[in-house]
């Protein structure tokens, strides 16, 4: 291990092994914002009029629809967002989708409930098997690898597209956004990219113990090759187009639905939660904290002291935390013993299973070079 480094300008550090400093001390978190994702993204009334272009476009494609999008809510912010500017401000007709993975937050739920009611639209629950995903998501554990929400992951983003080819909706409406998450978690963080069908089948095959007979799985080349140029499925991102402060938001869809807001992004689902809180920090060292309020210092909703504050403590206590703990042993059928085994085992990471990474880093270089993914991948 080299010293130990961090950003002057975030709080993203060398706990990203492939940080990069200049002279100045600032990491190429920050020079990548300045650079390319500050000259091209627009708020203003250009980014209205863009809005606008795309509404009419989707429109125009789903007239003779009963929908002209799909959005996958999961109770968190963003989606939450992003399903009021589809539906009131771009003047769209989407279908609401949520994929049950069997640990959302009554929060969560209430939050799905309220903005549905509230926007008026047509909500679609898909309730993953259980068993499949306990299994699943058991055999990502005594993997030992730091990637532990991709079961869920998969789980969310297969099952909105596999719907939305069988029912032909071409335009899937995201709450991805610059404001909040400019700086993008790195994959040694246990953010590894895109659904890779090998990563899974392997671990899968070491430690599961049944056929994932229903469980959706899109692979991410067939998705981002077939679905996107054959099917043309398009992704789009409207949250990048409109002003959009976290505060500020939160309390928009509070007084006017009566949304409630999360102590923590991705707090709406339990196992994320206790898997961002707990077992990440403790187990591999990595703070998924450190890159959300890296986000919010950039885009300037956050002091950098107030960033290095907040995550010097734990988000939550101590005492909630062992709870959680044992709610998750219990869930997924481990005695709490058999959960502290797996946790104290040997670390690995993806790259001790077969994976189609190299493939996956080729797509997201090149995607970079045509200016298509301007947060930095890695």
């Amino acid at each position: 291990m080299g010293k130990y480094q961090i950003c002057t300008k975030t709080i993203m550090d060398t706990s990203d092994p492939n940080i990069i400093f200049n002279e100045r001390g600032e990491s190429d978190y920050y020079t990548n914002y300045i650079e390319n994702i500050l000259p091209n993204w627009h708020t203003d009334e250009r980014g209205y009029a863009e809005l606008m272009k795309e509404a009419e476009k989707i429109k125009k494609d789903g007239k003779d629809r009963d929908f002209d999008c799909i959005i996958g809510l999961s109770g968190g912010l963003d989606s939450s967002y992003a399903a009021y500017v589809a539906k009131e401000i771009m003047g769209l007709r989407p279908l609401i989708f949520h994929v049950d993975a069997g640990w959302n937050t009554d929060k969560a739920v209430g939050n799905i409930e309220k903005l549905v009611n509230g926007l008026g639209l047509d909500l679609y629950t898909e309730v993953i098997n259980w068993e499949e995903m306990k299994d699943l998501q058991v055999a990502f554990l005594k993997s030992q690898i730091a990637d532990q929400d991709l079961p869920q992951d998969y789980a969310f983003f297969s099952a909105l597209y596999k719907f939305a080819k069988k029912h032909k909706i071409k335009y899937v409406l995201t709450g991805g956004n610059f404001s909040t998450e400019c700086c993008r978690e790195p994959e040694e963080w246990g953010g590894f990219p895109g659904i890779d069908t090998t990563l899974v089948k392997d671990i899968h095959s070491k430690f599961g113990k049944r056929p994932l007979k229903t469980f959706p799985l899109v692979d991410i080349l067939n998705y981002k090759i077939y679905y996107r140029y054959v099917l043309g499925m398009k992704v789009f991102k409207p949250l990048n187009l409109v002003p959009y402060i976290k505060k500020d938001v939160e309390q928009f869809l509070f007084d006017k639905y009566g949304w409630e807001s999360f102590q923590h992004k991705h707090h709406e689902s339990r196992f994320t939660r206790f898997y961002e809180d707990y077992w990440l920090p403790r187990k591999f060292g990595y703070h998924k904290r450190k890159a959300h309020f890296s986000s919010l210092v950039l885009t300037g909703q956050m002091t950098r002291e107030e960033a290095l504050e907040r995550v010097s403590k734990p988000e939550l206590s101590e005492e909630f935390l062992l709870k959680e703990f044992e709610y998750v042993a219990d869930k997924l059928d481990l005695t709490k013993e058999e959960l502290q085994e797996i946790f104290e085992g040997k670390n690995k990471t993806f790259r001790d299973y077969k994976t189609k990474i190299k493939f996956i880093n080729f797509g997201a270089k090149v995607m970079q070079k045509l200016g298509l993914e301007k947060r930095l991948f890695r």
